[in-house]
């Protein structure tokens, strides 16, 4: 593998294990503020709500003005906010380093579009969004863990390491990494206004109700896993090091789904339309369970919401793909990108809310979020017989684009 390749997947390694970090282990370092659940569930919409305005921008400077200046410079950002967070000694710090964060979240479009530059034909570009892919789901299951271990030591280590990754990943870029984007626009158009694609999306009537499903899902996932390590704390008593461990299981799960079982297993018994009502259903069903104050129950409902959520992510996409214009196939799937990035901002504030009021009503309110989804989806699809689909490409894909804030 060429160094360019190299230091592209590490950016968005050390991205995804700064994400898989903090959700949870930031209620356990925040809570020593006194800080509210609200408060907390807040500090993960403050960021996603800057890396929601900061993604378009910097994706369409990077076409002005090169991958490699936009790259080293969102990574620097990016270690700053990890260093203010991790050396606050108030909430308002807290909140500044968030902020800072997510206005350097917009490394990981920049590095997609590397990636896309640098394939010489077809066959390689799909093979470099599918090494984005998997590194995406291999940085879901080490960050976990890797901040599980270092908070037994503090809480707020793993936040400097995760800063310390960023900063020895800009360094690195910044003498070994060349420019990627040889043939820039100087005046290409910035993009400021990241509600465009939403309010795009939901003009379009022929694809508005899947859209409107994954917006419910969208709320569905963040309602319960933005407020998952303070229900396990406050209801069942784990710390942060097991906590992590079940977010490294959960990790584990999704990308068994995604790498094996997709194209092994659901896909290849299953029709798309069936799959995708499915797992609905399964992800309904699971954090459902995971409301009642019983840890076998939960710790089952667990590992349904993880497989629901990893399978319906991949078909319902497919859904929309399939279904979008052939010319606006790719515009389909950043409106996706762009729903399920408002989700990101809206659900960890309205289930903080919740949580105050009682620790179970956010898993309650996302039962009801997925049950709302899956009525949207029964009306609109229709359910033929077992159909052999070809998920697996669009699948690598979107495991980058629709984890991203927002698609440029």
């Amino acid at each position: 593998m060429s160094k360019q390749k190299l230091i592209i997947i590490s950016t968005v390694l050390v991205d995804v294990i700064g994400f898989g970090i903090v959700i949870p282990i930031l209620p356990f370092y925040v809570s020593e503020f006194g800080a509210s659940a609200f408060v907390i569930t807040l500090l993960f919409s403050v960021f996603s709500f800057f890396a929601f305005l900061s993604n378009p921008f910097l994706g369409a400077l990077s076409d002005r003005l090169g991958r490699r200046p936009l790259l080293i410079v969102s990574l620097l950002i990016t270690s700053v906010g990890w260093f203010v967070f991790a050396a606050a000694r108030s909430i308002p710090l807290l909140f500044l380093g968030r902020i800072i964060g997510g206005a350097g979240a917009g490394n990981f479009s920049v590095a997609q579009s590397y990636m896309i530059d640098i394939a010489g034909n077809e066959k390689e570009r799909t093979t470099n969004i599918g090494l984005v892919g998997a590194t995406f789901g291999v940085g879901l299951m080490i960050g976990p863990l890797i901040g599980s271990v270092l908070s037994t030591v503090s809480h707020a280590l793993p936040f400097w390491f995760a800063g310390a990754m960023a900063l020895v990943n800009g360094t690195t870029a910044y003498f070994v990494l060349p420019e990627s984007h040889h043939n820039r626009d100087a005046d290409a158009p910035i993009t400021l206004n990241p509600i465009l694609p939403i309010a795009r999306a939901f003009v379009e009537v022929s694809l508005r109700p899947l859209y409107a499903a994954w917006l419910l899902f969208g709320m569905a996932f963040f309602s319960s896993q933005s407020v998952f390590a303070l229900y396990v704390k406050d209801v069942f008593g784990l710390d942060a090091f097991t906590t992590g461990l079940l977010f490294t299981v959960m990790g584990v799960i999704v990308a068994l789904n995604q790498a094996v079982l997709l194209n092994a297993l659901w896909t290849k018994y299953f029709s798309e339309p069936a799959l995708t009502l499915g797992m609905a259903i399964l992800l309904f069903a699971g954090v459902s369970v995971m409301a009642l104050p019983f840890i076998p129950l939960f710790l089952g409902g667990l590992v349904l919401m993880a497989t629901g959520q990893s399978i319906l992510r991949v078909v319902l996409t497919s859904q929309v793909a399939a279904r979008a214009h052939a010319m606006r196939k790719g515009e389909a799937i950043g409106n996706l990108a762009s729903i399920m990035a408002a989700s990101m901002v809206i659900a960890p504030m309205l289930a903080g809310a919740l949580f105050e009021m009682s620790a179970h009503l956010p898993y309650v309110a996302a039962a009801g979020f997925m049950l709302a989804s899956f009525i949207l989806l029964k009306k609109y699809l229709k359910i033929g017989g077992r159909k052999k689909v070809e998920t697996h490409d669009i699948n690598m894909h979107i495991q980058g684009e629709l984890q991203r804030p927002v698609d440029r």
